[in-house]
């Protein structure tokens, strides 16, 4: 490949990305206000609506690595670049129906506590250190590949552009955990998919229309699916196993920050309605806006406007800058920026929330104030940022950003996925067989990244040139599952009573569990407007007439929210509803609800019922 033409960002580009970086600063600074215990910096106080949880979600999906993945498979292989995000169509129903209702209903902190109550403490120790060799080595590739986007402009070492970005991150990460993280996300999520869309506008206007990129492309350029089984480093069955299921199993069951992205959503229902618009609708526009520079780029390739030996590494940067105006350039550029953060901000959030509940509390310094975990969980950001930024270095060895982030999935993830599924889906899955699995399953897929021969036998006909980099997580899942089955065959399981809520058939269970009570079975009402009226009260209250429309009675969880929309749970709290009274449209708080709940003085609240 041949060193792309210098690319030069001018002044007013560097002040669109300085304007950026004052915006995300000042949203962290704001919204730490509301961070006031380890639940808030950790699950924002589980009080958002689910269209903030979706558009989060998307912008922590979509990561710096994403624009520059994608784009160079596009532009190297064409329109079956998307294959890999519209693979997630597959996980939903799994999510929906088993992983989401047990990580909420249990209440369960992280995945290594789910594993310990599900298993034993063993087995959590050592997805303990799986998943934090996860989430740290995601920390490191977004890292390095936003500074290989921003070293051909910047022209200083890439170490350097990783730093001020992971200090930025840091900011207001430290300031105001997940709260901040969802919020700035919110604005993330935007800026990138704009910009992404804007490209493609932009690229198809340069290159004289929609027909003219279409006829531009190669024809194999133009088709939704790769080949099955070539060439060796994109074919249709590696995607398959390793974005489908190693990848994408892994962000939605085994990613510790979109578990807690989950568990911030201020109800079940909600918290369904956000997973189906970020696989149906919002995924989709993100695989559009993030490949589409590949596509574009290989048109130019076709019509001359472009080397065809330009890396594919930097095709997005050098499409954004062939097709954009000063400032324009700038806005593509914090795009990119944002890509970056809105994943950091998230993994960081995880990190802290894995090392203070799984390490800190336990086995550090136990029964502590909730106010000295919070000041840890802020001081973990930190290192945090500084532990991924010294794992650039191990990504930046392999040959491209897609090879590198493929290998890393293939290689970690099979093990871990595979336990976590079969302990949702199968009663029978045993403790001994869910710590060997992740033992020997690791070890073996480990070897297998030295020794690849071993995978050729299920290798689906895929050329070994490359090392089976991708169909490493088949191999990865075969021999976790051959593990996982004849080991639980030959041990006993755990009985009935201590896997209540923790498999998909006590989810019934868990509800009870959570609500503390009989769950009210009466489909949810409609939401009611009330007035406020603090009193010294336990549990809210409200008229009669007000509790059968929410279809609601004395004991019932409720949600009480601002009733401007635009707040997205913000000011809000869950509660249970305590008494009636005979005033019509109005709620009885106690102050600390009041205060708990961000409310203003006089503002116009809605009640729902959760359960």
């Amino acid at each position: 490949m041949t060193n792309p033409p210098p690319i030069h960002a001018t002044p007013l580009d560097f002040a669109v990305i300085f304007i950026y970086f004052v915006v995300i600063l000042g949203f962290g600074a704001w919204f730490s206000r509301y961070t006031r215990s380890t639940k808030d910096f950790f699950f924002g106080g589980q009080r958002f609506t689910w269209w903030l949880i979706a558009m989060s979600c998307v912008a922590t999906v979509v990561g710096s690595y994403s624009f520059m993945k994608y784009s160079a498979a596009g532009f190297t292989y064409g329109m079956s670049s998307s294959m890999t995000y519209l693979n997630d169509w597959i996980i939903l129903p799994f999510f929906v129906l088993g992983w989401f209702p047990i990580i909420y209903f249990t209440r369960v902190t992280s995945i290594p506590e789910y594993l310990e109550r599900r298993f034993d403490r063993r087995t959590s120790i050592v997805a303990l250190v799986l998943i934090l060799i996860y989430m740290m080595g995601y920390i490191g590739i977004n890292f390095y590949t936003l500074g290989v986007a921003l070293q051909p402009l910047l022209n200083v070492n890439i170490y350097v552009i990783v730093v001020v970005i992971a200090i930025v991150s840091a900011i207001y990460m430290h300031a105001g955990g997940q709260t901040s993280v969802i919020m700035t996300d919110l604005i993330q999520g935007f800026v990138l998919l704009s910009a992404g869309f804007v490209v493609l506008f932009l690229g198809i206007q340069e290159l004289g229309g929609v027909e003219a990129f279409l006829r531009s492309l190669p024809p194999d350029h133009r088709l939704p699916l790769a080949a099955f089984n070539s060439p060796p480093k994109f074919n249709f069955v590696g995607i398959f196993w390793q974005d489908a299921l190693a990848s994408s199993v892994a962000f939605y069951f085994m990613n510790q920050g979109v578990m807690m992205r989950f568990m911030s959503v201020k109800s079940p229902d909600d918290g369904y309605k956000a997973i189906f618009a970020v696989v149906v609708v919002l995924m989709p526009l993100a695989c559009v806006a993030i490949a589409n520079s590949g596509w574009i780029g290989r048109a130019m390739v076709t019509q001359g406007m472009i080397s065809p030996d330009t890396d594919p590494n930097t095709i997005f940067i050098v499409v954004a800058s062939r097709i954009t105006r000063p400032g324009v350039f700038g806005l593509i550029l914090a795009a990119l920026t944002a890509a970056l953060m809105s994943t950091i901000d998230t993994l960081i959030t995880a990190v802290c929330a894995i090392w203070v509940n799984d390490i800190w509390k336990p086995y550090i310094a136990p029964h502590r104030e909730d106010s000295y975990y919070l000041s840890v969980a802020r001081a973990t950001s930190i290192w945090a940022s500084v532990l991924g930024v010294l794992l650039v270095p191990i990504f930046a060895r392999e040959e491209s950003i897609y090879v590198a982030h493929g290998k890393f999935i293939a290689t970690v993830t099979p093990p871990m996925i595979t336990v976590i599924l079969l302990s949702v889906f199968w009663k029978r899955f045993t403790a001994p067989a869910a710590f060997w699995t992740l033992i020997i399953g690791s070890a073996l897929t480990a070897v297998s990244a030295y020794y690849p021969d071993i995978i050729a036998p299920i290798a689906h006909g895929v050329s070994p040139e490359g090392g089976f980099k991708f169909m490493r997580a088949f191999f990865g899942i075969v021999t976790s599952l051959i593990l996982a089955v004849s080991i639980s065959m030959c041990t006993r399981p755990k009985d009935d009573a201590s896997l209540v809520g923790l498999v998909i058939d006590t989810i019934e269970d868990a509800k009870t569990s959570f609500k503390g009570g009989v769950v009210n079975e009466d489909p949810p009402g409609s939401v009611v407007k009330v007035t406020m009226s603090v009193q010294k009260v336990e549990g809210i209250g409200l008229s009669q007439k007000d509790l059968n429309v929410l279809s609601a009675r004395i004991g019932d969880l409720a949600y009480v929210s601002d009733s401007r929309w635009y707040f997205g749970g913000l000011r809000s709290i869950h509660t249970r509803i305590g008494f009636v009274h005979e005033e019509e449209g109005v709620i009885h708080l106690s102050p600390s609800d009041v205060d708990d709940g961000h409310f203003d003085t006089s503002p116009t609240l809605t009640v729902e019922k959760i359960l």
